[in-house]
């Protein structure tokens, strides 16, 4: 991506590429509003939707008809020019329109992300927000959509700004202590002020991180593992709660080899289901390596759905899988086969269904889609942290929070270096500080038009 001081106008298509009703085409920069003199004249009133005619720069032959938008900077979402084209979505109208504009000299196209790095260069967004802007765009359930727009909108910034504002005022604090070191009860006075604000602002930091993984969990989706013996049925009911045949489904004992995953959207949230191989005892080596991810798909699962037989006697979970009891839930399937009369006695906490005829499966979902709603709820916080840079930033102005309360408080000048580092790692979770090893690799997530 160009540096910062790129001053280049750049555009882009920021629908969806392909055939569809309505284009936008978008375009920012010192030199944004030639496009109104050259292809759309005449100029329309800033910020009010326009007809117009667009002609070609160079032989003025017109290429469509549609609305202009004009939004001169600073108040535009870049902070510099920005003019955007609402025309037709066919494939010819929009590859004329993107021809046109690169005649025009200090056109170029934009590269991924470079919309909302510019943004972020001229202070319309912090990083806290780019990032939510980008889950926003990616997001695939409603609950995704609202933990993303209260990123992009600024809660998790707001957030950030409070912890550092009282950061800021205990490190004032501590400072001030250095200042009047000679003056023993103001000194003494100012670190006792200063360690109050930091065990406060310590709590809140822990409360936040011990979260199990809530926002990023979400972002990601909820995992679940379909474990158990050969034969039980988990590929068929992947297909059932997929509405389609991703799996291969076979008599055949060890059909499935390698962990297969489809997604689902359940009650708003997101669920990554893995169909895993059969779990026995066998010599061949292809199957064992299969096993083998299927107890590691397992482990790392925030749930695993442990098939059985309706018939099936007490349930043994293999060995590698015990410690991690606590996120199984039982399901026998093949109901279908269970003789009429009353169905067998079910431990608590299982559920019962069939593949084949889908019985049992509305209530399974709907298990499922409550499980997850328990685990992902927001728990009161204010905002989520939604991925692992966050995480890391906040766990490290945590840490040396935990050293400031920790070191001895008559070396003033060692506690402000703790906090000087506590604020130096929330400063990079905004982009309060020089992050430009970090820029790259938030912005390069963005479609190009964005």
């Amino acid at each position: 991506m160009p540096p910062p001081t790129e001053t280049s106008t750049i555009y882009a298509l920021s629908t969806a590429p392909g055939r569809a009703g309505v284009a936008v085409i978008r375009v920012s920069g010192p030199r944004a509003s030639q496009v109104l003199a050259l292809m759309t004249r005449p100029r329309p009133k800033p910020r009010i939707a326009s007809a117009r005619t667009f002609i070609h720069p160079i032989d003025s032959r017109p290429l469509d008809r549609g609305l202009v938008l004009w939004f001169p900077g600073p108040k535009s979402f870049t902070g510099q020019d920005v003019v955007e084209l609402m025309l037709h979505g066919g494939r010819a109208v929009v590859a004329s329109l993107l021809e046109a504009l690169s005649a025009i000299h200090g056109f170029r196209l934009a590269e991924p992300g470079e919309f909302a790095r510019r943004a972020f260069d001229n202070g319309k967004i912090d990083l806290a927000e780019a990032e939510g802007l980008a889950d926003l765009i990616d997001a695939e359930t409603e609950a995704q959509r609202r933990q993303a727009l209260r990123q992009a909108t600024g809660a998790l910034s707001a957030l950030i700004e409070s912890w550092r504002a009282t950061l800021l005022d205990a490190l004032a604090l501590t400072e001030a202590a250095i200042d009047f070191s000679d003056e023993a009860d103001v000194s003494d006075q100012s670190i006792a002020q200063a360690r109050a604000s930091v065990e406060s602002l310590e709590a809140a930091i822990r409360h936040h991180l011990d979260d199990s993984n809530r926002g990023e969990i979400l972002r990601d989706g909820f995992r679940v593992t379909l474990a158990g013996p050969p034969n039980v049925g988990k590929s068929s009911l992947l297909n059932a709660l997929a509405r389609r045949p991703a799996a291969i489904v076979s008599e055949e004992a060890g059909t499935t080899r390698d962990v297969i995953d489809v997604r689902l959207d359940l009650g708003g949230y997101p669920v990554l289901l893995s169909d895993t191989a059969g779990i026995r005892q066998t010599e061949l080596r292809v199957e064992q390596e299969g096993i083998r991810r299927t107890l590691e798909a397992a482990r790392a699962a925030d749930l695993i759905l442990w098939l059985v037989d309706p018939g099936a006697p007490e349930i043994q979970l293999p060995a590698d899988l015990v410690p991690v009891s606590d996120r199984v839930l039982l399901v026998r399937n093949k109901a279908d086969l269970i003789k009429t009369g009353a169905p067998p006695a079910l431990p608590d906490d299982s559920v019962l269904v069939s593949a084949k005829t889908g019985q049992g499966l509305d209530d399974l979902t709907a298990r499922l889609a409550a499980i997850a709603q328990d685990r992902l709820d927001d728990r009161g916080l204010p905002a989520a942290l939604t991925n692992a840079r966050q995480r890391a930033l906040v766990a490290d102005t945590h840490h040396h929070l935990c050293v400031f309360l920790e070191g001895n408080p008559h070396e003033p000048e060692l506690r402000a270096e703790d906090l000087r580092r506590a604020a130096h790692a929330l400063g990079r979770l905004t982009g309060r500080i020089d992050v430009e090893d970090i820029l790259g690799q938030i912005f390069s997530r963005f479609c190009i038009g964005k």
